[in-house]
């Protein structure tokens, strides 16, 4: 339940919270009417040890478990979605994979800096030709006089601009389909990975998207990650981690919007009286506090399960989509309390 929290993770909680309206808030809609990634605010994160969190010490990290994490991009993404999708990205896709998959030589390399948000993560799978589909990527990486020569084009890269270390999938035996795809630690260079593209998007345009271009690039073996033929259950393993993740955003997306759209029940008036005291939008926000309580219930309990060491695929699937349902609901709710302003820029439901 999600007044089951330890009294670690409640202070972590509200520390999130309390630096998220204190830093991000005030920049939100600056960075998403610009489309600028908030550099400051990743290294304010690094400070606070939460770009490392759910990884052990020994490795930088600040030791916490997952819930945990969970707690910090719902706290973050009820004021800016765009920064919780770049923490979360770094965090579960172009950190932990290394921590996961990664020989104590690539952990002790690679992750420290991580963590400290010295350098930035991101992870590399879809292409322009398969996403949902990702046994289908044509990314190659040919192993010529021990070093592994990447050709291939990947999409919708989070993260991808600012980050220094890549996570990327890529195939080293076409003859074995998805058993033919491999996972590697890349580090840009002067030689790439090479931005092709940055994504002009609808929403989420404080998070950095793009395409990614690798060139005849040559990758030291060392950087395999785990063995070859290993990428796709890697990257799948990865991704139900990722799922809770984006869960935690969705979450964090509906209940800022809600908080939002209370408030402003309460301080427009119509016909005399605010707007709060009609039941019409009384049924708005019953209907949006109902989704966002059984929201946090998935997402909460999906990351207990990951904690406890139990199967938690199905239940973060689960979490993932109604969560993501729930925000999308409950947002078009908030426009609707809001009226005509709820059209806006000047209004945070709008973003």
């Amino acid at each position: 339940m999600p007044d089951q929290l330890t009294e670690e993770q409640k202070a972590i909680r509200d520390m999130v919270r309390e630096f998220a309206l204190g830093e991000i808030e005030p920049i939100a809609a600056e960075i998403d009417r610009e489309g600028r990634f908030p550099t400051e605010t990743f290294k304010k994160m690094g400070e606070l040890g939460l770009m490392g969190l759910p990884f052990p010490e020994k490795y930088g990290g600040a030791g916490g478990d997952l819930l945990s994490m969970i707690l910090v991009l719902e706290q973050v993404a009820r004021v800016c979605a765009s920064t919780a999708l770049g923490l979360a990205a770094h965090t579960s896709l172009g950190t932990f994979p290394i921590f996961a998959f990664g020989n104590e030589e690539q952990k002790n390399k690679y992750i420290p800096d991580l963590a400290a948000g010295k350098k930035i993560g991101a992870f590399c799978l879809t292409e322009p030709g398969s996403g949902s589909d990702a046994a289908g990527i044509r990314t190659r990486a040919e192993k010529k006089n021990g070093v592994y020569v990447f050709n291939g084009t990947k999409a919708f890269v989070t993260n991808a601009t600012f980050a220094e270390t890549f996570v990327v999938t890529a195939i080293t035996d076409p003859s074995k389909g998805p058993h033919g795809i491999s996972a590697f630690v890349v580090e840009k260079g002067d030689k790439g990975p090479r931005i092709a593209k940055k994504e002009d998007k609808l929403g989420m345009r404080g998070s950095d998207t793009c395409q990614v271009a690798f060139e005849d690039l040559e990758v030291p073996a060392e950087n395999l990650l785990g063995g070859e033929g290993e990428g796709f259950v890697t990257f799948m393993k990865t991704l139900q981690g990722g799922r809770v993740g984006i869960g935690a955003l969705a979450l964090g997306i509906a209940q800022g919007a809600f908080d939002k759209a209370v408030a402003y029940s309460k301080e427009r008036k119509q016909f005399g009286k605010a707007i709060s005291e009609k039941q019409a939008i009384q049924h708005y926000l019953a209907d949006m506090a109902t989704e966002i309580h059984a929201s946090r219930l998935m997402v909460y309990g999906a990351a207990r399960l990951r904690d406890q060491g139990k199967p938690f695929a199905r239940e973060a699937s689960m979490a993932k989509l109604y969560s993501s349902e729930t925000a999308y609901r409950v947002t078009t709710n908030a426009i609707q309390v809001y009226g005509g302003n709820g059209y806006s820029m000047e209004y945070p439901v709008e973003r």
